[in-house]
């Protein structure tokens, strides 16, 4: 490079050709990639990033995504941005790669949490979609969060009786009502200086309530450009909104996730998925117990005692089967 200092830049949104990145100083930049940035260590700067003469279009490479800090570069102030190097990840929401197949897309890189909102009701939650959701964060090795939302609708204590189960295994769940104000402020707190995925079923009111938690930045939760999405065989892309005074708190929202499934995880995984059973497998008589039918379960042991609760059990059997079938 001959011309201006590298620009650190964290990407938005976009993909394949034109990309979006959000600066250190707030302005969003456009930005291309000149090939693809080859992964491997003669590649790699000191500090663990890749150098742009690494580029090129056939090697096994690593591919930018949203989330993901860079360097951005230009030769003089008339030439276009460039995004010089992708720096090292420290997370990654990942998926298989559809039509079956080899290697994984990622959803979204640096990652610190993933938030999984439902309604108390209106609509309806539904429990096993919860447990799909916590599976996916537990299988990329992410801290999950629960918000949910409209309590006022059926009263906290009602709430609280009803997702009882998830705090029993380890889940923060956060309750919330955007009318009367129920847990904003934890809710703000929990979402600041962090990048978080924001998940969860349509109509649950992520954008009221994240409206509540910033007034004034009239995010729109769900509002994926076409272009983001254009070519895709699943809708994947996903888009990263700042939060206004949160010390660089980042909402990144991802349609795909609702439609990915439980990618790259393996039956004898599934366990490893619900922190309940987990905390009990190794207390098993066999290691590879399935915890269906082998004698001296410790897990179903801990169900039947209570312990576990009888309906997460459930789900667990049910994805269970669902990706053994699938194997």
């Amino acid at each position: 490079m001959t011309g201006e200092a590298l620009v650190h830049g964290v990407v938005v949104s976009g993909t394949g050709g034109v990309w979006q990145v959000r600066t250190d100083d707030g302005e969003t930049i456009e930005a291309s990639m000149r090939g693809r940035l080859k992964k491997s260590n003669s590649g790699k700067r000191a500090d663990g990033s890749l150098r742009r003469d690494t580029i090129t279009a056939a090697a096994q490479v690593l591919k930018l995504a949203v989330g993901d800090d860079v360097h951005l570069e230009r030769d003089s102030p008339a030439d276009a941005w460039a995004i010089g190097e992708i720096l090292p990840r420290r997370s990654q929401l990942a998926r298989r790669a559809p039509g079956g197949g080899q290697g994984q897309r990622i959803v979204a890189a640096n990652v610190d949490q993933v938030v999984v909102m439902f309604a108390a009701a209106k609509p309806e939650p539904h429990p096993r979609m919860l447990d799909r959701f916590l599976v996916i964060a537990e299988g990329n090795d992410l801290p999950a969060r629960i918000i949910i939302n409209k309590v006022d609708l059926v009263g906290e204590q009602a709430a609280h009786d009803r997702f009882d189960a998830y705090q029993r295994a380890g889940y923060p769940v956060h309750y919330t009502a955007v009318k009367s104000g129920v847990g904003l402020e934890e809710a703000r707190a929990m979402l600041a200086g962090r990048r978080s995925v924001l998940t969860g079923p349509s109509g649950v009111g992520k954008s009221s309530l994240l409206n509540a938690l910033f007034p004034g930045a009239n995010l729109r939760v769900g509002a994926i450009s076409e272009s983001v999405n254009k070519g895709q065989h699943t809708t994947v892309g996903a888009l990263m909104l700042p939060l206004p005074g949160s010390d660089g708190g980042y909402v990144i929202d991802t349609p795909g996730l609702r439609e990915v499934g439980l990618w790259a995880l393996d039956a004898e995984q599934l366990d490893r998925c619900f922190p309940e059973i987990r905390s009990h497998r190794d207390q098993c008589r066999f290691a590879d117990c399935s915890h269906i039918v082998e004698p001296d379960c410790a897990v179903r042991e801990a169900v039947q005692s209570g312990e576990i609760s009888a309906a997460r059990y459930d789900s667990y059997l049910k994805l269970l089967d669902e990706i053994q079938s699938g194997q």
